[in-house]
């Protein structure tokens, strides 16, 4: 009866186990399109047109080299782009993805879309992408009314066994237009 007991138990206690593990796996993951950060708000806005326009150009390391150099560690990159006007609207126009040779290796957006006052708005590299490099970079075109100061930067982490890495780069001026009211 003890060994029929305890052999209840064991099998009990692996069941839970078991369910657990699964659904606790399965809780935070989510499907890409349903990620906070990429439900874009398209609009129909002409951003080349607004007064105040600026180009960001975005460092990202998809890989990085260690040991001697000639082995990579793959990386996730986040591209956050901010808008921390309280008061005004961001749009933003072009999110193109570059290799390190500058070849454009993907476009995140069709049309420009709409960042409201203390949005942000997210585009990720997974880690998987072993073609962007470690002079990989995003440009980021943005216009508004006023002239807005958006934090745009990105973030890298990587993971394998137990070591971890992760750090930021900040987006750099690359060109910024102000058009007076006249044109």
């Amino acid at each position: 009866m003890i060994r029929y007991l305890r052999y209840s138990f064991l099998y009990f206690l692996f069941l839970q186990l078991f369910a657990c593990s699964s659904s606790e796996q399965n809780a935070d993951v989510k499907p890409k399109t349903q990620l906070h950060g990429q439900r874009y708000q398209y609009v129909d806005v002409n951003v080349g047109g607004m007064p105040y326009q600026e180009k960001i150009y975005v460092p990202i390391y998809s890989e990085i080299y260690h040991s001697s150099g000639d082995r990579r560690f793959l990386l996730t990159a986040t591209l956050s782009i901010r808008n921390i006007s309280m008061v005004d609207t961001l749009y933003v126009s072009t999110v193109d993805y570059y290799d390190s040779e500058g070849t454009k290796y993907r476009t995140y957006l069709d049309r420009s879309i709409r960042l409201a006052p203390l949005a942000s708005v997210e585009f990720v590299i997974e880690d998987e992408e072993d073609k962007g490099g470690v002079g990989a970079n995003f440009i980021v075109d943005w216009g508004a009314k006023s002239d807005l100061k958006p934090v745009i930067q990105a973030v890298m982490i990587g993971t394998s066994s137990q070591q971890g890495i992760s750090f930021t780069t900040d987006g750099v001026l690359m060109e910024k237009k102000e058009l007076s009211p006249q044109q």
